[in-house]
């Protein structure tokens, strides 16, 4: 009987061990593919980037086929960041991230202040600079304070069939995500 107690024992430690190495080995291709890695390669850190699915059907932040996705990588350093689409779409939603991918704010349409993306992303000294006065251009947008000095933001949008991809391409296609500089910076 005890024999069989540590034959168990002793197999399920050598079993924990196999799969412990195969998770290390995995590591670096999972980690390759995440939105981070997508968007450092991107050139242009204030363009918005379109997630698409890979040639597996996978995508880093497109675990919902229904679902579109872009990304736009921040610097605070550089100010404010203002992300705006002009058009609108049925269901949106935002969610600002660290470099390490921890999601630190999320936003939906249905909690905004209207259906139209306007999305303020901020570091503590600049909201308190923002409460002062916000400029004109920024006033109706939702103001979002984080310590996250670098990041990104994934926009996500319902797209229930194909269909709704002109839709789709019209807000991504407006989607703008900008730098703003206040003027006490």
């Amino acid at each position: 009987m005890i024999s069989r107690l540590l034959h168990a024992i002793g197999l399920g430690i050598v079993g924990a061990g196999i799969v412990h190495i195969a998770v290390l080995f995995l590591l670096p291709a999972y980690s390759q593919n995440d939105v981070w890695s997508q968007l450092s390669a991107n050139p242009q850190p204030y363009t918005p980037v379109r997630l698409e699915a890979d040639a597996s059907g996978r995508a880093a932040a497109l675990s919902n086929p229904f679902l579109k996705a872009a990304a736009c990588q921040f610097d605070l350093a550089d100010g404010v960041l203002h992300l705006r689409a002009q058009s609108r779409i049925p269901f949106w939603s935002a969610s600002v991230y660290d470099r390490s991918g921890l999601n630190v704010f999320s936003l939906t349409d249905r909690a905004a202040n209207s259906p139209v993306l306007d999305l303020v992303v901020a570091s503590p000294a600049q909201m308190s600079r923002l409460r002062i006065g916000p400029p004109e251009e920024l006033e109706r947008s939702v103001f979002v304070e984080t310590a996250v000095e670098q990041g990104f933001v994934l926009v996500r949008i319902f797209v229930p069939d194909e269909t709704w991809e002109g839709l789709a391409d019209a807000f991504f296609g407006n989607l703008t995500c900008v730098p703003r500089r206040l003027d006490q910076e």
